[in-house]
């Protein structure tokens, strides 16, 4: 399970404290520090916001892998639809074989799907993690398909 990915190496590779970091993403210390510990996942906007403001990959934030590979891309929400039913369907899984897999339920795929909301983040690291697949790519921040090792 995630376990606090690279928030923290992150966070010492820019000379920032827990507080700096919690400022940039409108939280509370507290909070922030739940999530560089992986008590508390850090949730997918705030994700975002961190991997867009020091434009680094979400796989190294997650640590799903340990290239720091700078990306300039934000998300797009209409690839992010396209590549979560792509994604799918490549694996040969319709939506409530996806869901069983997330314990959670087909209603909740097919509001990522239809773009009704952004996918969870522990959602989006099980898929990476379980299938080897960019979480960037995923989210639309890179165009070319990557596997993960």
């Amino acid at each position: 399970m995630f376990n606090g990915g690279n928030l923290k190496v992150i966070r010492i590779e820019k000379n920032l404290k827990q507080e700096d970091v919690a400022k940039i993403l409108d939280v509370a210390r507290s909070g922030y520090a739940m999530w560089e510990s992986g008590y508390n996942i850090i949730p997918i906007k705030q994700l975002i916001i961190l991997a867009d403001y020091f434009k680094v990959s979400i796989d190294f934030i997650l640590g799903l892998t340990n290239k720091n590979t700078t990306i300039k891309n934000t998300i797009d929400k209409e690839k992010i639809k396209k590549r979560l039913k792509e994604f799918r369907k490549n694996n040969n899984l319709n939506q409530e074989e996806l869901a069983t897999t997330l314990y959670t339920t087909k209603s909740v795929i097919s509001g990522y799907e239809t773009g009704r909301y952004l996918i969870a983040t522990p959602f989006l690291y099980t898929i990476c993690k379980n299938y080897n697949i960019s979480a960037d790519y995923l989210l639309g921040r890179i165009d070319k398909p990557k596997y993960l090792k």
